[in-house]
């Protein structure tokens, strides 16, 4: 009689252990693409970068009325891998970047003359940057803001590729430091620069 209540007790705990291996197989679990809502299919990002990218991307597009703003400043924008960390983050005197003045626009439209040099970051559309020295277009880039100044559009076309008399609408953080503070420190349609930038030097115009 002991020996057949041991079996049963036996039989019935394997069983029910069983029964815990395949409820728990067959158990929908949240994954690490979805919240406990499905609202957002990276939750697991806890609202890092991720989501930062995406809803700013999203958020360009629709509040500059259509302007793709990652599509016109593909080749200027920020980018999360450069090969000097530090280009862009200094003035180019050499001194911190200081604060932009409290009526600094939100957002603005502006042109660009880029000069670019062997080791600086190649745009996104695959142009290469040219083959000369980071000293030889700094006197380059020197010598264009003067014509700049003069005649925007005659310097754009003696800039390297990826200059434009109009690149389109950027807002406050996505340039680094120094070429954001050179740009939205301009009165409309005056000139600045030159500035260091991971892509080459920047001579910029503000348009609006």
């Amino acid at each position: 009689m002991q020996r057949r209540v041991a079996t049963f007790v036996g039989l019935a705990v394997v069983a029910l252990a069983l029964w815990i291996a395949v409820r728990d197989l067959h158990s929908p679990k949240a994954g690490k693409g979805a919240s406990a809502g499905g609202s957002h299919p990276d939750a697991d990002d806890d609202g890092g970068i991720l989501y930062a990218y995406a809803y700013a991307d999203a958020g360009a597009t629709a509040e500059d009325g259509g302007l793709a703003l990652v599509g016109d400043l593909s080749n200027f924008g920020a980018s999360p891998s450069r090969a000097d960390a530090g280009v862009g983050n200094a003035m180019p005197d050499g001194l911190p970047v200081p604060p932009l003045p409290l009526n600094a626009p939100r957002q603005l439209r502006f042109g660009v003359v880029l000069v670019t040099y062997a080791g600086a970051q190649p745009s996104t559309n695959g142009v290469r940057p040219q083959p000369r020295s980071r000293a030889d277009a700094k006197i380059l880039a020197e010598r264009l803001v003067s014509a700049a100044q003069q005649d925007f559009h005659a310097a754009v076309q003696q800039g390297d590729s990826g200059s434009a008399d109009d690149v389109g609408r950027v807002k406050q953080g996505i340039l680094e430091p120094a070429p954001e503070y050179v740009l939205f420190s301009l009165p409309v349609d005056a000139v600045g620069g030159p500035v260091e930038t991971p892509r080459g030097y920047w001579i910029v115009k503000r348009l609006e």
